[in-house]
């Protein structure tokens, strides 16, 4: 097995937790500060399919897995699905108002770069992910 270097694994550690901070923050917004119920008039307005679907879900994914993503459990799957939001939002939303912020792709194509960076590399040592392997590991070797 090849030795990593670690400043691979804080490098994701540092990406991992400022993605999921942003996430969070916009889980958040929706939850509490739109409210589900603006989401989903948000979502009808913009032809997402079964938006009083879409927009817990959203706003699950978006709040629960900015943490997940901080803790760094369940990283690869979570960030997947992350991705997907954000491509997702650069297809219905974004992607005819240009590229700067604030209705422009930049911010949700970085989002979807980096959670595909998290999804494609794990979540790294510095994870929940990997001290719950470890521990598993020692279990077995019991």
């Amino acid at each position: 097995m090849a030795v990593r270097d670690p400043r691979a694994d804080q490098a994701l550690a540092i990406l991992r937790v400022v993605v999921g901070i942003v996430f969070m923050a916009h889980g958040y917004e929706k939850f509490f500060l739109m409210g589900v119920s603006g989401v989903t008039g948000f979502f009808t307005s913009l032809g997402v399919p079964l938006p009083a679907v879409a927009a817990p879900a959203v706003s699950t994914l978006e709040l629960t897995g900015g943490a997940a993503l901080i803790l760094g459990i369940f990283a690869r799957p979570i960030a997947f699905l992350l991705m997907c939001d954000m491509l997702t939002a650069i297809y219905l939303v974004h992607f005819g108002n240009g590229f700067f912020v604030p209705r422009g792709i930049e911010l949700v194509m970085t989002l979807a770069a980096a959670a595909l960076a998290i999804a494609v590399g794990g979540a790294g040592s510095l994870s929940l992910d990997r001290a719950l392997a470890a521990r598993r590991a020692r279990g077995r070797l019991s």
